[in-house]
């Protein structure tokens, strides 16, 4: 039966590979690398040379167009939901191109539970009755772990519940009972748009990597230049890729 192997490969780094990570990809048959356009060329780049650098099996590479989400779609929820449909459709032809007993291997930013969707997508695929097949997961470090490292900090408190969302979520208001809030996925600087009083922000851009920012402080001091800090980083790079811990003091 085909086996799909679901790698995290950490936050941009090669060296975040793990050793099981490694093992893994030198048992896959083919690797498929994602594209998601010239302003995301890096992305696709970076798996390339962690295939270059860690596969000395036998391996075939399949790169593949990533449908793209329409991000001004009135209805978040459904929108979500076709992107998902469309590159299910995608998943779908990839396996069945496979031979009956192939190993595929697909290389997820971080790790395949945290905020990533390609295990609901292959369950998708699997949903449709249509193929057969197994899937490994194989854990990454997370950009949560990067980032504060990267600062020394602990995650939590001492007792205290940490709350990990998004930006769009956070905009909903503050998660109840959480002093530690990890933001994940926020294109709309959603810290500007909260009472910064008593808010302490550590935040990082390419966490792990070689153009890696880092800028923290109380959030009504350095919510502005974390926001220039960003568009610039994005302008310059083309694509951007932040976290952000927020502390209650």
């Amino acid at each position: 039966m085909r086996q799909i192997l679901v790698i995290g490969i950490g936050t941009g780094n090669p060296a975040h590979m793990t050793v099981e990570a490694i093992d893994a990809l030198n048992a896959a048959d083919t690797v498929f690398i994602p594209t998601k356009g010239d302003e995301k060329a890096a992305l696709a780049a970076l798996r390339r040379a962690i295939v270059a650098r860690y596969v000395t099996a036998a391996h075939s590479n399949v790169e593949f167009a990533l449908p793209v989400r329409d991000a001004a779609h009135p209805d978040y929820q459904r929108g979500v939901a076709e992107w998902h449909e469309a590159i299910a459709d995608r998943y779908e032809t990839l396996i069945a191109d496979m031979d009956a007993r192939e190993t595929g291997a697909l290389l997820v930013w971080g790790d395949p539970g945290l905020y990533d969707s390609t295990l609901r997508i292959l369950e998708r695929v699997r949903s449709r009755g249509s193929l057969e097949f197994t899937v490994r997961v194989i854990p990454g470090l997370t950009s949560i772990q990067v980032l504060t490292a990267a600062f020394a900090i602990p995650l939590n408190t001492i007792g205290n519940p940490v709350t990990i969302t998004t930006g769009r979520k956070l905009r909903e208001g503050w998660p109840e009972g959480a002093d530690s809030v990890v933001v994940m996925l926020d294109g709309e600087k959603s810290y500007e748009q909260i009472d910064p009083e008593g808010l302490h922000i550590y935040w990082g851009a390419y966490v792990g990597m070689d153009e890696e920012i880092l800028i923290e402080g109380p959030l009504s001091e350095v919510a502005a230049d974390i926001s220039m800090t960003r568009d610039a980083a994005r302008k310059q790079h083309g694509w951007i890729m932040d976290v952000y811990l927020l502390r209650k003091a």
